[in-house]
């Protein structure tokens, strides 16, 4: 964060976002906005509300629902200068443009030997949202952390992701920027004048001494929710928000573990091949001795997301999950 804070404003989740975009294209000219209705619809979860009024319509941009296309037309124009936000109306329809970003964009710079580097940011959101069924509530970080040469940002909250996002505007190498649409009408606390944060350092959003539960993006919630109900039980839970999934903040995890000796991971994802996978081989690769139990990782189940209200509340962990894997490592 820069100098001294002194006053701090509530705002949501997307008035977040617009603001950290707007600051950004005042301060840039080279950066503009392109996507599916982010200009005369100020967005389609109003993320991008009066932009267009303020830059006008050569930087921000509505486009054709064809994602391949205006994400091959934002990498393209990194090689002449410029440095874009591609919105996606959604990660799923990303998978359209999968090409551009995992071929070109994360490539770019290796390909050229140096020569061009890719400042793009694509955002927008991942993960369930309710009962958008089985295309629409997939989650895609670890789809993308998988790929050298991209950073994979998941905030949780209104003041994370706009500090995060101007961190990722100003970077030079492309950032998957993930959101989630049952986050853009949360309220939290942001300083009224700049500030931007790290890409790459986790926070500890609660302190305890009895289990780490590392988490992030909105599902942080349900582990935050865990342990208020386990601190009334006598169990002291340390919360570990991520933010950034790649590059992951190793070290903030690994002391954590090596303070309480006991690790669950909650992540809304699939169970095979995820974000909870690698933090397990690095904890018990890397601190194997310090821990007093098995690691718990938490994810949906091993299914499409269905559409029943029913059938999607079994398949997303929740609190209750939480509290269960926390008493399985304790030995409760």
């Amino acid at each position: 964060m820069n100098s001294i804070i002194d006053k701090m404003k509530t705002v949501q989740f997307r008035e977040a976002i617009a603001e950290a975009m707007s600051e950004e294209m005042r301060r840039d000219e080279t950066i503009y906005l392109m996507g599916e209705e982010v200009a005369e619809y100020n967005g389609a979860y109003k993320a991008s509300k009066g932009m267009l009024d303020e830059f006008g319509p050569k930087r921000v941009i509505d486009t054709p629902i064809s994602e391949l296309g205006f994400a091959g037309i934002g990498v393209g124009s990194t090689m002449t200068g410029n440095r874009p936000i591609i919105e996606f109306m959604t990660f799923n329809f990303a998978l359209v443009g999968i090409d551009q970003i995992i071929n070109n964009a994360s490539k770019i710079r290796q390909m050229s030997g140096g020569q061009f580097p890719c400042p793009i940011v694509f955002r927008g959101p991942t993960g369930s949202a309710g009962q958008l069924a089985a295309t629409h509530s997939q989650a895609f970080e670890s789809w993308y952390a998988n790929c050298p040469g991209l950073k994979v940002i998941v905030p949780s909250n209104p003041y994370d992701a706009k500090g995060l996002l101007k961190s990722a505007i100003r970077d030079n190498d492309p950032v998957i920027f993930m959101e989630s649409e049952q986050m853009y009408g949360d309220k939290g606390e942001i300083p009224e004048n700049e500030y931007t944060l790290p890409i790459g350092k986790a926070e500890i959003v609660k302190s305890g001494n009895q289990v780490t539960v590392v988490s992030f993006g909105k599902i942080i919630k349900e582990a935050l929710k865990a342990s208020e109900k386990l601190e009334s039980e006598g169990v002291s839970c340390e919360i570990i928000d991520l933010r950034t999934i790649r590059p992951m903040d190793h070290t903030t995890i690994l002391e954590s573990v090596k303070k309480t000796n006991r690790l669950v991971i909650l992540e809304e994802a699939w169970p095979f091949g995820n974000v909870s996978t690698e933090i397990c081989y690095q904890v018990q690769n890397q601190i194997f001795d310090y821990l007093d139990a098995p690691i718990e990782k938490i994810n949906t189940a091993d299914t499409p997301a269905p559409f029943s209200p029913k059938l999607l509340e079994e398949w997303l962990p929740n609190f209750e999950s939480v509290i269960k894997a926390v008493k399985k490592v304790m030995y409760y």
